[in-house]
């Protein structure tokens, strides 16, 4: 089986003069960086190292001030702005896949008791949880995205739900 990676976050600008630069998320995904994470920034540098480790992360509000192993100066950090950092799905946390945007668009969901409700149309990112929006036969419906709802997401096939009575209108 082969290596699987995933777009987690873009470096937006340097910061300070020993290296570090600042990263925003992408896809509407948390932020994901953290201490000894392998991440390969990308388009790749022609000569070098390919991959990097995260030395350090901390969240400011905007994004996340991160220092890469092997990039201790301005320069090297200029170098890495623009970059898309890639890091192994299997690195990630669990339950990732519930805030990965690009996997869950158009992904079928069926309801334990009502049977199919549609697919997903939209992710709505929010403080507490994600709101999955949802489009199908019952006109759109927000799912909330939290243990107590979704039952299981695998990685192929129909996401199975349960939602809380009183979500669908006259159902």
């Amino acid at each position: 089986m082969h290596t699987r990676y995933r777009a987690i976050a873009r470096v937006v600008k340097t910061h300070g003069k020993r290296g570090e630069v600042v990263t925003v998320p992408v896809h509407g995904l948390p932020p994901m960086l953290r201490e000894r994470l392998d991440v390969t920034p990308v388009p790749p540098a022609l000569k070098g190292p390919r991959g990097r480790v995260v030395m350090s992360a901390s969240y400011n509000g905007s994004g996340q001030l991160v220092s890469l192993g092997g990039v201790s100066d301005i320069n090297a950090a200029s170098e890495l702005v623009g970059k898309v950092l890639l890091a192994r799905i299997d690195d990630l946390p669990e339950g990732f896949e519930r805030h990965d945007v690009d996997a869950l668009l158009g992904r079928e969901v069926v309801d334990s008791n009502m049977g199919a409700l549609g697919s997903v149309a939209e992710v709505m990112v929010g403080r507490a949880n994600d709101v999955w929006v949802v489009r199908g036969p019952y006109g759109e419906v927000l799912i909330p995205v939290v243990d107590a709802v979704v039952d299981e997401l695998v990685e192929d096939g129909p996401i199975r739900v349960t939602i809380p009575s009183g979500l669908i209108e006259g159902a």
